[in-house]
């Protein structure tokens, strides 16, 4: 069996040597459909655009994506050319959580903004957008949700409409997959109309795909004070963004709002499982990230804690500094990890 692997994928080399003959590792926009012609299976990132023009013809079978979000892999192709496929939902859940309340809690430091009695609105309440909500209620905030597949599966009860959202809410943050058209379109979800409803001068959140969010509509309301503060790991044209927009945001990362070493493993270990799985093999592997150097964390406060475990200032300072190696710093993203990962002692 050939597999094709995305060189960043981390945690991968060791187990997939015991599970396949041959494996082969390029950067995820290098896959040709000469590369991929004779490979059984592809295991791909967000960068990997895996539709007809890069599978006709080829042996490929299955592809596995080590991402949440799959809107690069053609499933209508795919069905039609009998590929299996699958994605890693959920992998990186409590990754995201962590960024979006590290983010909060910066907001709070350093702009005022007092998180206890704040409405934050969350748009898509899958995984990510599930521990999102319950962080921001352990946080004090009021929770409102907005999710039309959910609202029409489950009913109204628990669901908000985004209008309602953007009357309220003094925070909004969006965890949607990317849906081009449809009932349950995504693209520009987030476009002037909307920025024009804003009744608070909300801060914007986007950790799901930049194409969620308009550009130029976000810019207009930054200037004209309809949005107050914009926090952005996920940007239109990856990774020619919008200068303007890095230069204008509260915090601007590079895509790595889920990189935590913990959901990457997740993510990696689910894509391995689903291999094995379509192709019948038994292997046994074992994915865990490296220890962090200091274990222990001590602070004054939970935020403290909070921030020394991860501060995205760090990335945004990198980003901004160099935003022509927007991929770079995503394919080469230091450790981090999630909290369960440390011992976190508050003084008195």
């Amino acid at each position: 069996m050939k597999v094709i692997v995305d060189d960043k994928i981390p945690f991968i080399r060791e187990a997939l040597a015991g599970i396949a003959d041959e494996v082969v590792y390029l950067p995820g926009r290098e896959f040709t459909p000469e590369v991929v012609k004779e490979a059984d299976a592809l295991v791909v990132r967000t960068r990997t655009r895996c539709d007809r023009q890069l599978l006709e013809g080829s042996r490929v079978k299955f592809i596995a994506t080590a991402t949440i979000g799959f809107d690069h892999i053609d499933t209508n192709y795919c069905r039609e050319a009998g590929i299996a496929w699958c994605n890693a939902p959920g992998c990186n859940s409590a990754s995201v959580e962590q960024y979006v309340e590290s983010a909060l809690l910066l907001l709070e430091r350093l702009r005022g903004r007092q998180l206890q009695g704040m409405t934050l609105g969350v748009v898509g309440v899958g995984n990510v957008g599930s521990k999102v909500a319950a962080m921001a209620r352990r946080q004090g905030m009021k929770v409102l949700l907005n999710d039309l597949p959910r609202q029409e599966a489950e009913g109204e009860e628990n669901f908000c409409p985004l209008a309602r959202l953007a009357e309220e809410c003094d925070v909004i943050s969006f965890h949607v997959p990317l849906n081009r058209g449809g009932r349950f379109n995504t693209f520009h979800l987030a476009d002037e109309a909307f920025f024009d409803s804003l009744k608070r001068k909300p801060v914007i959140i986007n950790t799901s795909r930049g194409e969620v969010v308009a550009t130029e509509p976000l810019l207009e309301a930054l200037k004209e004070g309809k949005v107050s503060e914009a926090i952005i790991d996920v940007w239109e044209n990856e990774p020619d963004i919008s200068l303007e927009l890095l230069d204008k945001v509260f915090l601007g990362t590079p895509h790595i709002a889920g990189y935590a070493a913990d959901g990457k493993a997740n993510a990696t270990r689910m894509a391995l499982d689903a291999l094995c799985r379509h192709f019948g093999i038994r292997a046994s592997y074992t994915i865990e990230p490296p220890a962090p150097a200091c274990t222990t964390i001590v602070a004054r406060s939970y935020a403290d804690a909070c921030l020394q475990m991860y501060d995205p200032r760090r990335d945004c300072e990198a980003l901004r500094a160099h935003p022509e190696q927007f991929e770079y710093l995503r394919g080469n993203y230091p450790l981090r990890r999630e909290r369960g990962a440390y011992k976190v002692l508050i003084e008195e």
